[in-house]
């Protein structure tokens, strides 16, 4: 099943805090799969989460503020942003993959089918590039490595690196807009 968290979180980095505490509150073992969602409810637009878990997972454990959304039951001021993050996950539609089977082997320079074989990632795309790279095709991961939900398929972007290389093209700290300038 898939059990959707919300505690309101402004920033991604927010909402992947949330998700590992959640995943140690609970006690889901590493190869469990959670996703970070942008939902809009309320007024303003945040974070919210989504996990996999088994049909009995007790929500009671999940951190004071942490609103829930698993099958058929809602819990908090939040769960509608739970609601559609759960929906999301179990469609396959969108979300980053924050965490994932074999995304701790995902670490150094990689080629593509190591990726592939090392974990659950089921494609590795080129930004703006209509075919798929080659197995051979090295990338370097940065340790930070995010697929994201693409038609059901957990797909890492990528784009081009130095040397013929490839880069996940989400970077682990991206300076913010205007960091450079007054």
């Amino acid at each position: 099943m898939i059990l959707g968290i919300d505690s309101g979180s402004r920033t991604v980095a927010a909402a992947e805090h949330l998700l590992h505490s959640v995943v140690e509150t609970l006690g889901l073992p590493t190869g469990v799969t959670g996703c970070t969602h942008f939902v809009r409810t309320g007024a303003l637009p945040h974070v919210a989460c989504s996990l996999t878990v088994d049909a009995d997972a007790d929500l009671r454990l999940l951190p004071d503020g942490v609103s829930a959304s698993l099958g058929g039951i809602r819990t908090g001021p939040d769960a509608e942003g739970a609601a559609l993050a759960s929906a999301e996950h179990a469609a396959g539609r969108s979300g980053r993959i924050v965490l994932f089977p074999g995304r701790d082997r995902l670490s150094g320079t990689l080629t593509v089918g190591e990726i592939l074989a090392r974990s659950a990632i089921d494609a590795v795309v080129v930004l703006a590039q209509a075919h798929e790279p080659d197995a051979d095709t090295a990338v370097v991961t940065n340790d930070h490595v995010r697929p994201e939900w693409r038609d059901g398929l957990r797909t890492l972007v990528t784009m081009p690196a130095a040397g013929g290389r490839l880069t996940p093209a989400e970077v682990p700290d991206p300076t913010p807009c205007c960091a450079d300038h007054p």
